[in-house]
């Protein structure tokens, strides 16, 4: 915990000195809107030495960064100097817990053992193999929307709980083997979890984190044992069972892998489907042109992810003295690269601020990373996102907004924890249209 103590005190202090980024940290109206912010550090050059650490804001500087081979994920803890080492590595109470950032997750692992971790989950999360999902997504997603027509309830419901946060994980509990019925567990862990991406939180949410990311691991161990005995059908048990060329999997391997599949497969989709059922109920200019022509809907989630990134930025660690945009930076250099200000550079997407389904070069966004560590559900996102908001506003044409959405408190996740809706009367299903 001492890491995050010195991490407030730094952070606070570059606030007081002006620093844009510590600001987007510590000041509540910058974080629930940081668009500004990011348009005030790009204003000052592509690549900007803050006080807390170096800036790439611009597309062009975000895309170097993480494409760039001169760059790595992690940390070094023997080349860090005293301050960043006691602000960036985290330490966990026990070794056995292996959290979003803890090696050898895949988001801080780098060549060669990324490789063959992506390798190994890679087959799951091809096109094809996406595709052939749609029709187990679009089930689920009408179950969920079923039972929020059945309920009776005259008064407003939680959008994020009753639907956003239901479908991803349960589409990606099930590509795991993970039992339905711990769907809304792993929901709870995820939250309590998901500050661990932060630095300077407070001591309440650092405990909260660690328990959760306990009591996950030790189910998941559990798990991983049930699978040596009954194996099914699914990503988790084939790797449980590897005996290949590459090797088994230690258990913490195991549970780096697994682990991360499932936070990254609902925690950032659940914000997806959240914030773009929450854009087009702002935005009922957009929501017309979807209803006018379907088609657009891969575009406008694209949109989506480039206006409202789930992920708002992630940082690289130089390995050789390198350049970005003309910029010279020595090896070792800490770079945080702004996915959510990238996203809106006006120099790449024209007027940036504006939510617009028909924008051309959407897909040209930076939220599912670059490079290497380009992200390997990115499909399935924009599968469940399309198919969840889709059939979301056509079983519920008469969606509203009940009252003011509730924001996550999280800095590099962005969501929401509740946007309340009145559902207005349900659409007819096809099998539910009376016969002329």
């Amino acid at each position: 915990m001492g890491q995050h103590g010195i991490a407030r005190v730094v952070i606070r202090r570059a606030a007081k000195h002006g620093d844009l980024h510590a600001r987007i940290l510590t000041d509540p109206d910058a974080r629930r809107d940081p668009y500004p912010t990011y348009d005030a550090i790009r204003a000052r050059g592509p690549v900007v030495q803050g006080r807390l650490i170096t800036q790439a804001v611009s597309h062009e500087a975000v895309t170097q960064v993480l494409r760039s081979d001169a760059f790595e994920v992690g940390f070094d803890p023997e080349t860090m100097p005293f301050i960043a080492r006691h602000v960036l590595t985290r330490v966990a109470a026990d070794e056995r817990i292996v959290g979003p950032i803890d090696p050898p997750s895949l988001l801080v692992t780098n060549p060669p053992d990324h490789s063959r971790y992506r390798r190994l989950v890679s087959r799951v999360f091809t096109a094809k193999a996406v595709e052939a999902l749609r029709a187990r997504i679009e089930q689920r997603a009408d179950e969920l929307l079923d039972a929020m027509a059945a309920r009776p309830s005259a008064g407003p419901r939680n959008l994020v709980a009753d639907y956003a946060s239901l479908l991803p994980v349960t589409v990606i509990a099930e590509i795991l083997g993970v039992p339905l019925e711990m769907r809304r567990q792993f929901l709870t862990w995820g939250t309590m979890a998901a500050p661990v991406l932060d630095v300077g939180i407070s001591y309440r949410q650092f405990r909260r984190s660690e328990e959760a990311l306990e009591k996950m691991s030790d189910w998941m161990y559990a798990h991983f044992e049930r699978l040596r005995r009954e194996p099914g059908d699914d990503i988790v048990s084939r790797l449980v069972h590897l005996d290949d060329a590459s090797g088994k999997l230690t258990d913490r391997e195991l549970l780096a892998i697994s682990g991360l599949l499932l936070a990254a497969g609902f925690e950032t989709t659940v914000n997806l489907v959240g914030t773009g059922a929450l854009l087009l109920l702002q935005h009922p200019d957009q929501r017309a042109e979807l209803d006018a022509d379907p088609s657009l809907w891969p575009n406008a989630i694209d949109e989506m992810l480039r206006f409202e990134p789930p992920v708002q930025a992630t940082s690289r660690r130089s390995v050789r003295a390198t350049e970005v945009c003309g910029v010279a930076l020595p090896a070792g250099s800490f770079v945080t690269a702004m996915i959510a200000g990238a996203n809106r550079d006006p120099g790449v997407f024209a007027d940036p601020n504006r939510f617009d389904v028909r924008r051309a070069n959407a897909r040209e966004h930076l939220s599912f990373s670059s490079g290497a560590h380009y992200c390997i559900g990115a499909s399935l996102a924009r599968l469940e996102g399309e198919i969840g908001l889709r059939r979301l506003f056509g079983r519920f044409p008469g969606l509203t907004l009940a009252g003011p959405p509730s924001q996550r408190e999280t800095r590099v996740l962005r969501g929401y924890t509740s946007i309340p809706v009145l559902l207005g009367s349900p659409a007819l299903l096809e099998t539910e249209v009376p016969a002329v």
